[in-house]
Order: structure tokens, then sequence, then C-alpha cells
């Protein structure tokens, strides 16, 4: 019998447009747990990101945001910089909204592409993956 799996990551999956609260609130949960992982004394879990369904908008390098708005897409890539965290967007929900990367542009026919420096297009099997692995869900 197989030796089970430790679940040694926490997931953050996130569904909300970026101008939902919660989608602000995730990049604020994010930031501190990555700050206090930086500091702690003892290891904490790994945090997972998944951007899904209506979140795939931040990964969109053409979206602009009026300066008195939250820019999810630039404050996502800091803490991508900072903390090296990937940043995984499903891609058939990207597709769907209108966010492309090089590769789709070229299977799909696409005209272009216009995914934010620091995201990456992946199935849903990446999210299976962290699911597996995840000791706790937080979805926002």
């Amino acid at each position: 019998m197989a030796e089970p799996t430790a679940k040694d990551s926490i997931l953050l999956l996130i569904t909300k447009h970026p101008n939902h609260p919660l989608a602000i609130q995730a990049i604020d949960y994010a930031r501190t747990y990555l700050q206090m992982q930086s500091q702690a004394n003892r290891p904490l879990p790994k945090l997972d990101i998944f951007f899904y369904a209506e979140s795939a908008q931040i990964a969109n390098c053409l979206r602009w945001q009026p300066a008195d708005q939250v820019n999810l897409t630039s404050q996502w890539q800091a803490l991508h910089h900072t903390f090296a965290i990937e940043l995984p967007v499903c891609v058939s929900t990207a597709l769907a909204r209108g966010v492309c990367d090089t590769d789709n542009a070229s299977r799909h026919q696409l005209q272009g592409e216009n995914l934010a420096d620091g995201f990456q297009l992946v199935g849903l099997g990446d999210l299976a993956d962290k699911m597996h692995h995840a000791q706790k869900v937080i979805q926002f």
C-alpha cells in the first residue's frame, strides 16, 4: 500500500473578478502570509496560488486600472518577483476571457498574446495536484 502524501501547502483558489473585494483580499492574504513565512522561526506550509474563472482577467497585461483602484496584476507580479511564487492561471478560463499566451495564440490562430509577465497558463491537472497536496484550500 502506498504511503499517504503529506499535506504540505495552503492553496489560494482565486475565482473572483479583479474588481471584486475578495480578489483584493486574496492579494492581501498572500502578501501577509508570504511575509510571515519569510520571517518565521519555523517552517510554514508553502503557499500555492491558482487563478480560475473570472480571476483569469488579473493576468491580462492590457487591463487598464484608474489610479484610484488597486492594480492586482502589478501587485501579483511584485509578489512573484519578491517571493518567487508561481502564478498559474487556468488556460480554459483565460482563453474564454481573452487572455492568451504565445503558444495558445499560435495553436488557436488568435491575433496576439496578452498574458502578463510572471503568469502562466496551465491545465486543470495543475489545480488537481495543488488540491491533492494542500492541507487547506481558501477560496477568494
